[in-house]
C-alpha cells in the first residue's frame, strides 16, 4: 500500500507531496501555492482521491472509498 501521493492543485497547479491518512479521508486541504480550499469532486470521498497521483488507502485496500463523512 502506497501512503504518499502527489496532490495537484486544478486552480494553480501546484504539487504537493502529503502522506495520507490510514483511519479516515481528508475531506479538505488548503493548496500551498495559491491558498484555495480543495473539496472532493462529486463521486469522490476525499482529495486523494480527486486530486492526488494515489488514491486513498480504503480504496487501495477494497475498492470501497470512505463515506462522506470520513470514516473508512
Amino acid at each position: 500500500m502506497q501512503l504518499v501521493s502527489t496532490l495537484i492543485c486544478p486552480a494553480c497547479g501546484f504539487a504537493a507531496t502529503e502522506t495520507m491518512p490510514t483511519d479516515a479521508c481528508q475531506f479538505f486541504y488548503d493548496c500551498q501555492g495559491c491558498g484555495i480550499r480543495l473539496k472532493p469532486k462529486p463521486g469522490d470521498c476525499c482529495v486523494f482521491c480527486s486530486y492526488g497521483s494515489v488514491a486513498c488507502p480504503p480504496v487501495q485496500a477494497d475498492g470501497t472509498c470512505c463515506d462522506k463523512s470520513g470514516q473508512a
